[in-house]
């Protein structure tokens, strides 16, 4: 990984950092935790995963364009690993233990 790719990497999560510790959610829960008498101790692990973009020769389509889809398989594979089911998407026909999430 190049210096500039590692540096705009660490400033992801630092930026993903900041976010979490001035979160105003997230200080009233702990503040409610407290009140009932536990010390809260918040550990975090970002996994930030990077994929180099190789474009497509012009007048190809994209994959999105060639499948009509607007997911990629790593959008798909990511979603299911979070029990989140794609419309017409027959891989979460079975799993009935987990019904999709709608937001």
């Amino acid at each position: 990984m190049n210096q500039n790719l590692r540096k705009l990497v660490q400033q992801l999560g630092e930026a993903i950092h900041e976010s979490v510790s001035e979160s105003e959610q997230i200080a009233g829960v702990v503040r409610d935790i407290r009140e009932q008498g536990f010390d809260v101790l918040l550990m975090l692990e970002a996994t930030i995963g990077l994929n180099e973009v190789v474009e497509q020769p012009t007048g190809e389509g994209s994959d999105e364009e060639a499948t009509g889809s607007e997911f990629t398989a790593q959008d798909v594979n990511f979603l299911r690993s979070l029990r989140i089911a794609i419309e017409g998407d027959a891989g979460e026909a079975g799993d009935t233990d987990h019904p999709p999430a709608h937001e």
